[in-house]
């Protein structure tokens, strides 16, 4: 939790550049005199555009970002229309939520055109924005995406040296079984009923329950992996409120104090996203909380009342996920597992290839992309390894499979690394070892019960100079092949046992 790796200091880098992209587009909007509606409209803005844009190359994020007013701008003046006509507003907001869900198909730019698109109307309810500070709610956000721009493409450029990872292809389906088609539908009908429910609870802070039922289905795709997800924002906001009740009501709003500690709270919600969900919510209602006292409206009620309407969201969507064209974790932890196995094959057979000579052989990607599955299938069986989780023998199966995968993917790296030195050679056996290791990718994901006792590695050359090292991570890598069989193929009721 808190000696979470982050190799390079990627992590802390995009932090702190956050807290400057934030900052800078908070003090363009004072400088140029806009209110204070407008200048956290603005800041928020600028987080969204660092935080959600996330595209493989310098270029894509560059194209997304331009196209976030596009997203947002209908959106701001729609929301700010409807402000006094609720049904309207209702529908209105309801609808953002399918189409913002539903543009997800097109991949990590229309990912974040659909949470910059939800959330603009999502800032116009927080703040109680209206008709009148359009223009200046138009030229914060404007401001916003031109200092955030600048941060990420001029003064701090990180991705242009260090590309972030490829996330891995998402799972095949068409029409309802689509994931993205099949989450909109969820995610709409839990905001529907958050919204309902919500007005109960609060005429003025009903929006919450939305927006914790919306991001709750972020970068979820089964049952198990969103109720997970759920518990932990839940948890996140209960001690958020108590940071909330020791700090940010003492401080009553207090300019200078505030500021910095809603930088602080920047810099968590980024550091943090990618290693705790919990922390990360912990950080985002503390920000709320420092924000309502800026506004002049922060009271222990408030933060209450923030709890109760997180909790509302947080069951809508426990119940949508459930009850609405429901995924089982089995069925996606099946699909990972699977296509982690193949990606192990890749690199495997690229590598052996490469120390044969191959000029072309490149296993470097698959080794890339075998990293990004594997985080996958972490998340996929989260909701197994999870402290409540009341599954003991699933959970001790889950957490075998996990540590073996990742001695899988410790044994490619290896790989990887001899076959990138151009004096590393080869000989028969690394080929009859890497054959081995295919067949035994073949026999999982094909579904058989056992695993053939590996043939001896007998070598029909001599042995190359340099081979023993990749012999020796190509032998690592059959024995958790081997072990790795026994809990995916063991009890077919477990739910992560691969099918065909």
């Amino acid at each position: 939790m808190f000696v979470a790796p982050d190799p390079g200091r990627l992590r802390l880098r995009t932090s702190a550049r956050a807290v400057i992209g934030v900052g800078g587009a908070v003090a363009l909007a004072e400088l140029c005199g806009l209110s204070l509606t407008a200048s956290i409209t603005g800041g928020l803005a600028a987080l969204l555009a660092l935080f959600t844009v996330t595209d493989a190359t310098v270029r894509r994020q560059a194209v997304t970002t331009a196209l976030l007013p596009a997203a947002g701008f209908p959106v701001l003046a729609l929301a700010t229309a409807l402000h006094g006509v609720t049904p309207l507003r209702d529908a209105a907001f309801v609808l953002v939520v399918f189409c913002g869900v539903y543009a997800r198909r097109w991949g990590p730019r229309g990912h974040a055109l659909g949470i910059f698109a939800f959330m603009n109307f999502f800032i116009t309810q927080f703040l109680h924005a209206l008709p009148a500070q359009l223009p200046e709610l138009y030229a914060a956000v404007g401001l916003a995406l031109a200092a955030a721009a600048a941060v990420r493409f001029l003064l701090w450029p990180i991705e242009r040296r260090t590309p972030p990872p490829a996330a891995p292809a998402p799972l095949p389906g068409r029409g309802l079984a689509r994931h993205t088609t099949r989450q909109a539908f969820q995610a709409t009908a839990a905001c529907a009923v958050a919204l309902a429910v919500g007005q109960v609870l609060s005429e003025d802070r009903w929006y919450w329950a939305v927006g914790t039922a919306w991001w709750i289905f972020v970068n979820t795709a089964s049952r198990g992996e969103t109720l997970v997800r759920g518990f932990r924002r839940v948890l996140g906001t209960v001690v958020g409120v108590a940071a909330g009740v020791l700090i940010a009501i003492p401080l009553d709003g207090a300019p200078v104090p505030t500021a910095l500690l809603v930088a602080v709270c920047v810099f968590g919600i980024f550091y943090t996203a990618a290693v705790s969900y919990s922390w990360m919510i912990l950080a985002v209602t503390l920000m709320a909380g420092l924000l309502y006292g800026l506004l002049g409206v922060l009271d222990p009620g408030l933060l209450v009342l923030r709890l109760e309407e997180t909790a509302v969201g947080a069951v809508c969507a426990a119940l949508a996920v459930v009850l609405v064209l429901p995924v089982t974790t089995h069925a996606t932890n099946d699909a990972w597992i699977q296509r982690a196995l193949h990606c192990v094959h890749a690199a495997t057979a690229q590598a052996t290839a490469r120390l044969a000579g191959s000029p072309t052989a490149d296993p470097a990607p698959h080794a890339a992309e075998l990293e990004t599955l594997l985080a996958r299938v972490r998340m996929a069986l989260a909701p197994l390894v999870h402290p409540l989780s009341p599954f003991r023998a699933r959970k001790a199966r889950a957490g075998q499979v996990i540590a073996l995968l990742d001695d899988c993917a410790r044994e490619v790296r290896g790989l990887v690394a001899v076959a990138a030195d151009p004096d590393a050679g080869h000989d028969a056996r690394l080929a009859a070892a890497c054959w081995r290791v295919e067949a035994a990718v073949q026999a999982m994901t094909a579904g058989e019960r056992e695993l053939e006792e590996p043939a001896a590695a007998g070598a029909t050359a001599s042995p190359a100079v340099g081979s023993g090292p990749a012999l020796a991570h190509l032998q690592g890598l059959e024995r958790a092949l081997a072990e790795l069989a026994t809990p995916l193929g063991s009890d077919p009721k477990a739910p992560f046992v691969i099918s065909a």
